[in-house]
């Protein structure tokens, strides 16, 4: 890329050629005031906040719609520029209301931050200001103060570029302008949006603010402290905003390879369930069909006592351990190691799967590239998934790769909105995917070899991977991806999904998979440890596997919630990921480290922990780990596993029954499940997920 040499505030720079004045500045470390402008969006150059000193044109000139060009000399600090500047202030702060002391953004707003360098200390203007009417746009973004609006349009340049949905736009002209809801085919005026959210991070003043954190506390009240999200594999970077060790509020850290600088609604609003009613606050057995309150040590021996007591009348292949793949890999190995060490091989995190053959510990199934490199994709073949909701941060990727031209194809049972051009689609039922992965129309939509190599991917999704011909389903994809130079990947489920391949938190050889383990008659199961899963909802079996589970002799239920009630013996309360540290593996293969942001809530332990004393007290070997940091080590994470290569070959189209077992954007995991906003929106109440006709 050819560089453009300038003058800025009277040091020579360079920048690329093709720059705005702006984006050139920042990166020579000179900050001009701006309120439309952001790096993400395009440039509206709506705010003029930006105006800039440029030598040989008459007048001020905006710094984000500006290029820069060869010797050009460009001033921000001149009185010119200055002048500008504070004119523009005058103006946006005429209307603006004095509600600073109760807005939810001060401390944070970029209006009082640049109000201060170059307000008035007093207006000129007399007249009576402007009001905007309140809405009402949903249960996660309030609309409450519209007043405090300054038309940046960055909200609406969100929806239309980033979230892919025109939610907002504005109506009227000159004072009587405002941003709206736009009104949907359905009728509805609400945002339901899956990224909403990020509305309200880059709104530079307080007129779109969260409505579950609304007048909870100050910004200059809360610490912050970075952490990882636990919920789809994208790994998306948190900061955790805490006061009083409880958590009030989620925001994005900036991570361009992963998550950019946005985040999803469920990363976001999902820390309501930390705070709820449903917490497991002490230890508790079940006595005489009642639930009793026990301490930690009461509760580690009934549980270690038991299991010595069925293994030795069962033998020890009797017990079993059912594992989210949400669980931190700490856990997992911990977990995986607790149960060789009492001779059980019955551990696995692939709890709504239906091939069992699919996954092995020496091949990770895993994205089979960056995360960062969909967003530069020419070709895209999304097999078995609803991109949109099951996985909003790499439709956000997937949607920019189609702004630049990328073509998009798609192998579903239906065919879903996914606010991007989809310009090939096999509407068929999921029996029928075999023989639609053979369907010679593939070819033609992913070209051949020789184009756009190394910019094509065929993306497996959930409904893929938890599909009874899983297998047939990527040997057929890596044959599809050698004739036409693509590359195979799986969007991988959960937070953790490939950091539980890697350190073996399923059967190696003999053991029991979570299907066998949940079966009506459990395969000789006595007893089972769950740990963080709710069979009722995270598992193909459903209701099914509970009824399996209660006719066993005992059931350990390990959660940070009062869940398993209709089948466990005992609860254990165990440690969010805010209450714990840990590690999750992404679905490029990302490790990510994180500590805990709050005290364990109550009684509740870090899972860790819970292993590891239970590991001792049943006597297994090499169990003595004083911090994650030593788990870790000890789990030694191989990255040379991932790999998607198949382990069959398919030569003619292999027909199955039942649906593949997946779960909506908002039934995830337990967390979702309990966070109230979450539950109130569009997609929870319709798990349809914005079906269209195909």
């Amino acid at each position: 890329m050819s560089m453009i040499e300038f003058e800025l505030d009277g040091q020579k720079v360079e920048a690329p050629a093709g720059s705005m004045v702006i984006a050139a500045a920042e990166a020579a470390g000179t900050y001009i005031p701006h309120f439309c402008y952001h790096k993400k969006l395009t440039v509206a150059a709506n705010c003029r906040m930006c105006l800039v000193d440029i030598e040989k044109m008459p007048k001020p000139m905006p710094a984000c719609a500006t290029a820069i060009a060869p010797g050009m000399i460009v001033r921000t600090k001149s009185d010119k520029a200055i002048k500008a500047q504070q004119s523009v202030m005058e103006f946006l702060l005429i209307n603006h209301p004095l509600d600073c002391p109760i807005c939810d953004q001060g401390g944070e707003c970029q209006l009082q931050d640049l109000a201060v360098g170059y307000g008035g200390s007093s207006s000129r203007y007399e007249e009576e200001k402007r009001v905007v009417s309140n809405k009402d746009v949903g249960p996660l973004v309030s609309m409450e103060e519209m007043s405090r609006c300054i038309h940046c349009t960055r909200c609406v340049r969100f929806g239309q570029e980033v979230a892919g949905v025109m939610e907002l736009g504005m109506i009227h002209r000159g004072e009587h302008s405002e941003i709206t809801t736009m009104i949907k085919d359905n009728g509805s005026e609400s945002i339901d949006s899956e990224l909403s959210g990020n509305m309200i991070d880059i709104c530079p003043v307080g007129a779109l603010t969260s409505k579950p954190f609304r007048y909870s506390a100050r910004t200059w009240e809360l610490s912050r402290r970075k952490s990882v999200s636990p919920h789809d594999s994208t790994g998306a970077n948190l900061i955790v905003q805490v006061k009083n060790n409880k958590v009030m509020r989620i925001v994005p850290l900036e991570n361009e390879a992963v998550n950019e600088c946005w985040i999803a609604d469920r990363d976001r609003y999902s820390y309501e369930a930390l705070n709820g009613t449903d917490r497991l606050t002490t230890p508790m057995i079940k006595q005489g069909g009642e639930w009793k309150d026990v301490d930690w040590q009461t509760a580690l021996e009934y549980v270690a006592n038991g299991m010595k007591q069925i293994a030795a009348d069962h033998g020890a292949s009797s017990i079993g351990t059912l594992a989210s793949p949400h669980s931190t890999v700490e856990e997992l190995f911990l977990a995986s190691q607790l149960m060789r060490g009492v001779g059980s091989d019955n551990i696995d995190y692939r709890l709504r799967s239906a091939d069992f053959n699919n996954t092995s510990v020496a091949n990770v199934r895993w994205l089979g590239t960056s995360i960062a490199s969909l967003s530069n994709m020419q070709r895209v073949l999304v097999v078995g998934s609803n991109l949109r909701k099951d996985h909003p941060l790499f439709a956000q990727r997937i949607r920019q790769a189609v702004r630049k031209g990328a073509q998009v194809s798609q192998i579903n049972e239906s065919n879903r909105d996914w606010a991007m051009n989809v310009t090939n689609s096999i509407i068929a039922p999921s029996s029928d995917w075999t023989a639609s992965l053979m369907d010679t129309r593939l070819q033609q939509w992913l070209g051949s070899p020789a184009v756009a190599t190394g910019r094509k991917v065929i993306l497996l999704g959930n409904a893929a991977a938890h599909h009874a011909n899983a297998s047939q389903l990527l040997a057929l994809a890596q044959q599809l991806a050698a004739a036409t130079g693509a590359v195979v990947g799986y969007l991988t489920e959960a937070a953790n999904t490939v950091g539980a391949q890697l350190v073996g938190a399923m059967p190696a050889t003999t053991g029991l998979n979570a299907s066998q383990m949940l079966a009506s008659q459990s395969n000789g199961l006595k007893a089972a440890l769950l740990l963080g899963c709710e069979p009722a909802f995270d598992s193909a079996a459903g209701q099914a596997g509970v009824v399996a589970l209660s006719k066993m002799q005992m059931v350990v239920s390990m959660s940070a919630f009062k869940a398993n009630l209709d089948c466990a013996d005992v609860l254990l309360p165990i440690a969010p990921f805010t209450e714990t540290s840990g590690t999750f593996v992404n679905a490029e293969g990302r490790a990510q480290s994180f500590h805990a942001v709050v005290k364990p809530f109550g009684e509740a332990r870090p899972a860790w922990k819970v292993l590891r004393v239970l590991g001792n007290m049943l006597g297994v070997a090499d169990f003595d780990f004083d911090s994650s940091q030593e788990v870790l080590a000890a789990a030694n994470l191989d990255s040379s596993k991932l790999s998607n290569a198949a382990t069959t070959t398919v030569t003619a189209p292999q027909v199955t029954t039942g649906k593949p077992c997946t779960a909506s954007i908002y039934e995830l995991d337990g967390l979702v499940r309990r966070a109230p906003a979450l539950q109130l929106t569009a997609d929870a109440r319709s798990c349809d997920n914005l079906e269209i006709a195909a």
